[in-house]
């Protein structure tokens, strides 16, 4: 026997209720909460002498609970002659002046201004969901008219949208004031009605109407209050309270290891994003301690984009590693303040409790877990918007191994690290000359950003070190033994790492690079240590086009890369652009190389069709292919030789590109300065690489 409404609207249908209440007879059935859980809010703002409307009463306990503690002034009406005999005889003998009458609540006998306060306990609700909601304005206008100034209306809601909406315009178009309490559901029953949060809406009728909306959110009985201006921003809190009690309710009773659950806690002042916990249970079959059953780790801050910290897979090694039922992992976000361990976990506490896993004990102490004991170090310390890529932060952080480095993030895509470059202080200059002792490194908070320069020798992206390694291929027609002198046209500068380790230490190699943000370029000069020279140069623009103009002026070069991002993130290849690897497109790139050219294309591409139509179009125009791929990352570094039109011999091939590697990384020498070493085994790399 189903008690529940088949349809919205049967919410608001008097013959669904008389259905209802005939079949569930006696039995009070506690729509949205019972008394124990709404009583902290009614009393702070229902007096006892207050003369209350209790509308669509129906067989709830509530107005008798009330009635019980001393509220003798309750009037309860509904749309059922069932209910109301049914509850005019339950209450006869015990609560003789606890009176219930049949009802419409939308045209009700009393006069104006005949009640303090007016009860709803979900009648807003089942009547919104009627005539697009003109039953449910009828009721409120008629609710506005028998509150006396000073009064309140006190809704009980699930506050779906569609009636916050309605009654909050409502009263704010009067010059009311409206306050929202959202009262948690603290059950972990699998059985219960609602997973959604149960809402008091407060509602104050005033004698001369507020000049400006009076709109506030608070967490609880009596939790602080948060202010908006706008009905939508009240909304939008609204949303995220219930998606999170969604959350709750699913991670409370069940576990999943393929769920990969994740939420974003805002800075309750700034509404900026504070923390961002993901969920991860151990999967089916592990062996954990019967005391493993929640911890939390904190993940160090510049830390998040690691492969263990931000990937599905990594979640997984992290939490198999740790050996809990469930791990939440925690990641802090820029422009935030976190004094300490203990501050973070003071913070967290509360709320990750509401993530434990089911059957926890209630007592069990959960551990709070990091890789380094601290919170890591981060430092912003620059920001930006360019019109292209938006908005965009340099940051200095440190690495889980001691080092400090620098960041180049653009904050459409914060988990994506554009660039990034080691420090070194500049009274050390990071590693010494061959024979001299490596200098350790400075802790950050006894070194100030102006005393931190780049170590050009160091390439922090694995794949820059690919395409390096690539250049090998220059190497593996007996034409061309040497790469000193070669010319190398790169496409995406970056943080311009890549092009500056190439001149800096590849004797003799010209570098030209193509960059369609003036900002980036700009960033790169002044925190990543890029200097133009005459060997190493500079143009603002559309690569593409100047693809198209240097083969009408019949350029060449030893060497082509792509290492060019995708602003589209809607397509599953987010390097290059799919436009960048067009056949007409690699064609001209093709004749823009020497006849021992290759060409390096850095790949991310997350779509398997996509990139064996991509290699499928690369073969139809470069005989040779070798391809690299960079550990733990989606990136695969693509070797493209122009050769001849001859099959390559796999094993001949790899033969001579390991030859040639050896020659390439004897050419590797410090930079001008002396002070830096390049950090690159060439010959290491080259054993990695397969034919494509």
């Amino acid at each position: 026997m189903s008690l529940l409404p088949r349809t919205a609207g049967e919410f608001s249908s008097a013959e669904y209720w008389e259905r209802f209440f005939k079949k569930r007879g006696e039995k009070a059935f506690e729509w949205y909460g019972d008394y124990n859980k709404l009583c902290g809010v009614l009393h702070k703002y229902i007096k006892v002498k207050d003369k209350v409307l209790v509308v669509g009463c129906g067989n709830s306990e509530l107005s008798e609970q009330m009635y019980d503690v001393g509220y003798k002034h309750l009037i309860n009406i509904d749309i059922s002659e069932t209910v109301i005999n049914n509850m005019n005889q339950r209450n006869f003998e015990r609560r003789p002046d606890l009176r219930f009458q049949q009802i419409d609540a939308t045209k009700t006998p009393f006069e104006d201004g005949s009640f303090q306060v007016v009860l709803d306990k979900g009648t807003l609700d089942a009547m919104a969901s009627e005539e697009e909601g003109a039953l449910a304005s009828s009721m409120i206008t008629e609710m506005s008219r028998v509150l006396s100034f000073g009064g309140r209306y006190v809704c009980i809601t699930l506050a779906q949208e569609s009636v916050i909406k309605l009654a909050v315009a409502h009263f704010v178009s009067l010059g009311w004031a409206a306050r929202l309490h959202c009262l948690q559901n603290d059950t972990e029953s699998e059985e219960d009605s609602f997973a959604l949060p149960v809402f008091v809406l407060i509602c104050t009728k005033f004698r001369q109407p507020m000049p400006m909306p009076i709109l506030e959110m608070c967490l609880g009985e009596d939790g602080a209050s948060t202010r908006f201006t706008q009905v939508s921003e009240l909304l939008s809190t609204v949303r995220e309270h219930q998606a999170y009690s969604v959350l709750r309710k699913r991670l409370r009773t069940g576990t999943d290891v393929s769920s990969n659950v994740s939420l974003t806690l805002c800075h309750v002042k700034t509404g900026l994003p504070k923390y961002t916990l993901t969920v991860q249970d151990s999967a089916p079959g592990t062996k954990v301690p019967k005391s493993n059953h929640f911890a939390i780790f904190i993940v160090p801050q510049g830390s998040e984009t690691a492969w263990l910290y931000s990937s599905a897979e990594g979640h997984k090694q992290l939490a198999a590693s740790a050996n809990f039922r469930r791990l939440v992992i925690v990641a802090m976000h820029r422009n935030q303040d976190y004094a300490n361990m203990e501050a973070v976990q003071a913070e967290l506490s509360p709320m990750v409790m509401d993530l434990a896993p089911p059957a926890m004990p209630h007592n069990h102490q959960v551990p709070f877990l990091s890789a380094t004991g601290d919170l890591g170090w981060r430092e912003v310390v620059s920001t930006g918007v360019s019109e292209l890529s938006g908005e965009y932060c340099v940051e200095n952080v440190r690495g889980e191994d001691g080092e400090l480095y620098r960041r180049l993030v653009f904050l459409s895509n914060a988990a994506l690290i554009q660039s990034e470059s080691k420090l070194v202080s500049k009274n050390t200059t990071g590693y010494k000359k061959k024979g001299k002792k490596k200098v350790k490194p400075t802790t950050p908070s006894t070194v100030p950003s102006s005393s931190l320069s780049v170590d050009t020798g160091f390439l922090c992206c694995e794949h820059h070190k690919l395409m390096v390694a690539g250049l090998s291929m220059l190497g593996i027609d007996t034409q061309q033994k040497n790469i000193n002198a070669a010319s190398i046209f790169l496409v995406g500068l970056g943080g311009g790492g890549l092009p500056q380790f190439l001149r800096d230490f590849v004797p003799g190699v010209t570098v030209e690079v193509v960059e369609l943000d003036p900002v980036v370029l700009e960033v790169a000069k002044e925190w990543f240590g890029f200097r133009p020279d005459e060997r190493l140069t500079v143009t603002l623009g559309d690569g593409l086009e100047l693809i198209t103009a240097y083969g009408k002026e019949g350029r060449l070069f030893d060497a082509i890369m792509f290492d060019v991002d995708n602003k589209d993130n809607t397509v599953g290849m987010s390097c290059p652009p799919a436009s960048f690897v067009e056949v007409s497109i690699l064609q001209k790139v093709n004749s823009l190389l020497t006849p021992t050219g290759v060409f390096i294309l850095n790949l991310v591409c997350r779509d398997s069709l996509l990139k064996k139509s991509l290699l499928e179009r690369l073969r139809s125009v470069f005989p040779t292919i070798i391809s690299g791929d960079v550990e733990g990352e989606v990136n695969q570094v693509l070797m493209c030789h122009k050769g001849d039109n001859r099959s390559p011999d796999t094993a001949n091939t790899l033969q001579s590109l390991g030859q040639a590697a050896k020659s390439l990384q004897s050419t590797l020498g410090s930079d001008k300065t002396g002070n830096h070493s390049p950090n690159i085994d060439i010959s290491e790399l080259i054993k990695e690489l397969k034919i494509a």
